[in-house]
């Protein structure tokens, strides 16, 4: 076990436990701003989807049920304006973290091989190459890379931790560019419901695509639309002959997303209006965090969607991250995304109204 611990790097949030302690001490308690994690109710309607189907004995099938696949097919035409898509386009998987980790093991990727992702990026991209044993790079840009080794490649638009959203044009020519070396595109899309001053486009779109799905796959989960985090509930989009050899692996290694979290899902992309809600809760919070950072002297960069605030004091980061806990709130230090990151921080949208004054308060008192 300690050779597979060892090919993956110190675990970052363990560094921010004093920092968190510092927080917690505040006389009106912490304000935690430093992870993802939705905090408003699962809307009743997907709730009650949930529970209908507990009775749920047998072993659900990795590929879901047909009705899940057909609301998976519905939501990336009506939603992403992907056309012709069946169910041999989607395929569901227990949560986008899982599918990121073993993605390069599943597609056989190892020694030799590259996998590549943005130089700003979730970890987990770099920790799903190092448990494949491939090589992994960071990129600015993508189509400067040397494509040689290159296996898969990673886009991330809206970006985790930055909030940038890759244009249609970007977007298309990396596709063409990729298309052309070999490489195998896939766009971790979680956050395009969350276009704050931009509309982000999926790769599925045909006017990114050229209405070929041949050689990209995006990523979609449903945790901060839909506030689903705790029912593991993702699915992947776009080229069968990726997705029909991951459909085989998966059943052997048993990757099945439970019953009653298909028939949850099957409610939420069957309904806009509590995503439209969401929506709404969170662009107030932006607003109101964002003025405070503001006002406090931090530069916002991106940003543009997602749900988080990129922003900077141009100090390093773990300088901002104690100057906040010492006020009670807690961010995460922009280096756990990438060393360019280190004069930056993440602030997450992600905490209820009530905590969120109380982050205003302190930062514009």
């Amino acid at each position: 076990m300690s050779a597979v611990s060892d090919r993956l790097p110190a675990f970052p949030w363990d560094k921010l436990e004093p920092y968190k302690k510092t927080a917690a001490a505040h006389p009106d308690g912490i304000v935690d701003l430093s992870v993802g994690t939705p905090v408003d109710p699962v809307p009743e309607h997907i709730q009650k989807a949930l529970i209908d189907a507990a009775d749920s004995p047998g072993y659900p099938t990795v590929w879901g049920t047909p009705e899940l696949r057909d609301a998976l097919t519905r939501w990336v035409e009506h939603r992403l304006g992907a056309r012709e898509v069946t169910h041999r386009h989607v395929l569901p998987v227990v949560g986008s973290k899982e599918l990121v980790a073993w993605l390069p093991t599943q597609l056989g990727l190892g020694p030799g091989d590259q996998v590549a992702f943005p130089r700003l990026a979730y970890p987990t991209y770099e920790v799903g190459a190092r448990l494949a044993r491939a090589e992994h790079v960071a990129y600015d840009d993508p189509t400067e890379l040397d494509p040689t080794r290159l296996k898969l490649l990673w886009l991330n638009s809206p970006s985790n931790p930055t909030g940038r959203v890759l244009s249609k044009a970007q977007l298309t020519r990396i596709v063409a560019w990729a298309r052309e070396h070999g490489v195998l595109v896939l766009s971790d899309e979680c956050y395009i419901e969350l276009g704050w001053e931009a509309d982000p486009v999926s790769v599925l779109h045909p006017d990114v695509n050229g209405g070929s799905y041949d050689g990209i796959v995006a990523v979609h989960s449903l945790s901060k639309r839909s506030n689903l985090a705790g029912y593991r509930a993702a699915f992947l989009a776009g080229d069968p002959a990726v997705l029909g050899p991951l459909l085989q692996i998966r059943k052997h290694g048993g990757m099945m997303t439970p019953a009653p979290t298909q028939a949850a899902v099957v409610a939420a992309l069957g309904d806009d209006e509590h995503v439209r809600v969401q929506r709404e809760r969170y662009a107030a919070r932006r607003t109101a965090l964002r003025d405070a950072l503001l006002a406090h002297g931090f530069r916002i960069e991106h940003s543009e969607a997602s749900l988080y605030l990129w922003a900077t004091r141009d100090e390093s980061c773990w300088d901002t991250v104690a100057h906040l806990a010492d006020r009670g709130i807690l961010v995460a230090p922009g280096d756990f995304y990438g060393p360019v990151g280190d004069r930056f921080v993440r602030v997450a949208l992600t905490a209820t109204d009530e905590r969120v004054r109380a982050a205003v308060t302190r930062l514009t008192a």
